[in-house]
């Protein structure tokens, strides 16, 4: 499942939900130097969808703050993968 994800560096914690402009809102603590944020971004996401780090893999936007990401979702079907997208999105 492809999700687009905007990532807000420097946080005082990290935390994923929200939308801005269609995207999931991943605050992160860490700074946007060498794809720190990044790094911590995706693995926020795979936390907040209950996925591996290794599942979750960048897809564009590497040194943007919105980004494209894949997740893989645990077994063969994506339908609770995308609830719970979903949820995050609406900040639930």
């Amino acid at each position: 499942m492809r999700v687009t994800i905007r990532v807000k560096p420097g946080s005082g914690r990290t935390r994923v939900g929200g939308s801005h402009d269609g995207a999931l809102v991943v605050a992160v603590g860490a700074r946007a130097v060498d794809g720190l944020a990044t790094d911590a971004a995706l693995a926020a996401v795979a936390d907040a969808v209950g996925v591996r780090r290794r599942d979750v893999t960048l897809v564009t936007g590497a040194t943007s703050r919105t980004k494209v990401v894949d997740i893989a979702p645990r077994g063969d079907d994506g339908t609770e993968l995308a609830q719970r997208v979903a949820r995050l999105l609406t900040g639930e």
